[in-house]
């Protein structure tokens, strides 16, 4: 959903009908759309997990996005679609304390599995995965991130309200730790037993509500700042998993552009502050412990899980791999500690 690009169908100047009535029901019931109205829908593209469409009736432009029961991915990967309704109660819980950082929500349908929610235009509101890409990086972009999230976890800690709507162990096995730290497990018998007890341990947390793909593929760079997409893997659980997903994808980075490698960590580095010097519900030391444990496990996941980031080539998959497991064995509880070993290490593996 997070990377909003059209399909081939809208090259070609025809007016895609829904496609299938379910949607023009959902639209006609919630009052999205009148029974004769002419609905023009476009696919979107970018996810492995949902359908998204972008809408276009009298004149109105939203998005529309449904849950799959399973994910486009090569792998077997299935998943409660009632995750649908779960990520809509996080943007209307995250919409509370920053409205800004997410999309108006319009209407849900959680027999269905499908709500529909405002629709961002990219030429405003740019993936921040691919500006990444294209070395468009800015540390203060990055820390907005952080100091988002931070407050998030902060108003959610201790509140067993939040913690019974958010009651999704069996969604976040499914979607987190099943298809990416146990499949590394599978795949990498190494290290299989630290990250089965990994695995594990992260399900016991009860701390905090969790997004569950702060990737940045799924935050846009909106003009007043962030704005968080795709929750549907939301968990009140350990908030460590968000900042060790995010923090991933900034070292995978290095790999995959490493005349950018020194920039990204510096947004590595201003995440970490942003985010653990707000920490106010536990001992930030114990939060980063988690976080180190976890970052190595997740860099292992995604090339090694069902979902393997598409932008590493064969020769950086083992980089990675070789890299991350002695992290994983090790133990690290220091994220500065991480990032001195992935900065030693990706220079060489560039020089090549």
């Amino acid at each position: 959903m997070s990377e909003v690009h059209t399909s081939s169908a809208a090259s070609d100047n025809k007016e895609p009908a829904c496609p299938d009535p379910a949607v023009r029901e959902f639209l006609i019931e919630h009052g999205l759309s009148a029974p004769q109205a002419r609905i023009i829908c476009m696919p979107l593209s970018g996810g492995v997990s949902c359908d998204v469409w972008r809408i276009e009736v009298d004149g109105r432009v939203f998005c529309v996005k449904r849950a799959l029961p399973r994910l486009r991915v090569d792998s077997v990967w299935e998943a409660p679609v009632s995750r649908n309704a779960t990520e809509w109660a996080w943007i209307e819980f995250a919409g509370r304390h920053f409205p800004e950082a997410v999309p108006k929500l319009l209407a849900l349908d959680a027999e269905r599995g499908m709500f529909a929610m405002e629709f961002l235009d990219p030429a405003r509101f740019p993936v921040w995965k691919q500006l990444l890409l294209d070395g468009v990086v800015h540390s203060a972009v990055t820390a907005s991130v952080a100091t988002i999230l931070v407050h998030l976890h902060q108003a959610s800690a201790g509140h067993e309200d939040v913690a019974a709507r958010f009651d999704t162990d069996r969604a976040f096995h499914a979607l987190r730790i099943e298809p990416y730290i146990l499949e590394a497990a599978r795949r990498n018998p190494d290290v299989s037993s630290p990250l089965n007890k990994l695995a594990e341990q992260t399900l016991t947390m009860r701390i905090a509500l969790v997004h569950g793909d702060v990737s940045p593929k799924n935050i846009l760079v909106g003009p007043d700042g962030p704005v968080f997409l795709d929750a549907e893997t939301a968990w009140y659980g350990d908030p460590a998993f968000d900042l060790a997903f995010c923090l991933n994808h900034l070292l995978l980075k290095c790999v995959a552009r490493p005349n950018f490698a020194l920039t990204y960590l510096n947004c590595f580095a201003a995440f970490r502050t942003a985010y653990l010097n707000s920490v106010t519900w536990e001992r930030s030391g114990d939060l980063e412990r988690r976080v180190a444990h976890l970052l190595p496990a997740l860099l292992l996941a995604r090339v090694d899980g069902k979902s393997p980031v598409e932008y590493l080539c064969e020769r950086d998959r083992c980089f990675v791999r070789e890299t991350a497991c002695p992290l994983i064995l090790s133990g690290r509880d220091s994220l500065d500690e991480i990032a001195e070993v992935w900065r030693a290490a990706v220079t060489p593996h560039a020089a090549l």
